[in-house]
């Protein structure tokens, strides 16, 4: 049986839903982001009653729906490219998001924004603030370094988005003391 899981964005979301799983005696076979193959071949109501309201607890949502499992799909393809590779998409999102899924991104597009109440666009620019707020709390790189690493055409480019996300510009957010983060899932 296959279940797809709202909310699971990282490799620690993965260790708490296999661990809620073998709570319930479940058994995955295969676990990524937003996705559970489980072992068995059907799990009684009750089961899955409890294994929603657990997930609940925890922050998650169990996805019946296609159209939920989709938006779900394109919010993990853009996290992946975002926040867990280091490598330039030599494609535009929108290109990659469509291709992976083999859908037009303008319905994808539509269906995102139906159901997240935010642009497909406006979303990717958000997870790439965040991933530059957490590039700029290590220090580590410079914001030419950071710029190119996350595909902006220069640091004025970042700079200018930046601001106009967080009202700060990335030196401002630098300097304070308590930099502020939001939860992948909670973008």
């Amino acid at each position: 049986m296959q279940l797809y899981i709202k909310n699971m964005v990282c490799d620690r979301c993965k260790l708490v839903v296999k661990a809620e799983l073998e709570k319930l005696d479940l058994h995955p076979v295969n676990l990524a982001l937003g996705e559970v193959d489980l072992q068995e071949e059907e799990v009684p109501a009750k089961t899955l009653q409890q294994l929603e309201q657990a997930l609940h607890n925890l922050g998650f949502e169990l996805l019946g729906d296609k159209k939920d499992r989709l938006v779900e799909n394109i919010k993990h393809i853009v996290i992946e490219l975002v926040h867990r590779t280091d490598d330039i998409p030599k494609e535009k999102y929108s290109h990659i998001i469509a291709d992976k899924l083999n859908y037009d991104y303008s319905h994808l597009s539509k269906l995102f924004s139906e159901a997240e109440g935010v642009t497909l666009e406006h979303y990717i620019i958000n997870q790439k603030t965040e991933r530059v707020k957490e590039l700029l709390t290590y220090n580590e790189l410079s914001l030419k370094e950071i710029a190119y690493l996350m595909g902006y055409s220069s640091v004025a480019h970042l700079s200018a988005q930046f601001k106009k996300v967080t009202g700060l510009t990335p030196s401002q957010f630098k300097s304070q003391k308590n930099k502020t983060r939001k939860p992948l899932d909670a973008v």
